[in-house]
């Protein structure tokens, strides 16, 4: 995996991230950490091509974002767009799911990371609900 340069600034709002995680966050990190969740490796508040994710898997090139209620504003959602489509020029695979989804329903959540990192089959459309 290519390593890209991180700023100072980015790297200390990272950090500054992983401080002040939310509810949510850290319900997701609690399952995804230390290869807790299938052996995926995690890291939290990752720098990637200017941006800062929630949660990387760099082995499958996948990022995991939650998402606050403040997503669903017109122009935060057109920013999530635009942040979302760079990141897959780069070969990212993006998830996102709400807060809400993490805090009430992290086996479904935690499942279907699973499967999109291809460590298992897809169940039944119905059974999978997000």
């Amino acid at each position: 995996m290519t390593h890209h340069r991180v700023s100072p600034v980015s790297r200390g709002n990272a950090r500054k991230m992983r401080k002040q995680m939310t509810d949510a966050g850290l319900k997701l990190w609690n399952e995804v950490r230390a290869h807790r969740l299938m052996g995926l490796s995690f890291r939290r508040q990752m720098p990637i091509a200017g941006y800062i994710v929630d949660f990387a898997c760099p082995d499958k090139k996948l990022v995991v974002e939650i998402d606050g209620s403040q997503h669903a504003l017109a122009e935060v959602s057109a920013s999530d767009a635009a942040r979302t489509a760079k990141l897959e020029s780069l070969g990212w695979t993006i998830l996102r799911f709400w807060n809400d989804d993490v805090i009430r329903d992290i086996d479904n959540v935690c499942q279907h990371i699973v499967i999109v990192a291809g460590l298992a089959a897809a169940p039944p459309r119905e059974e999978l609900v997000l």
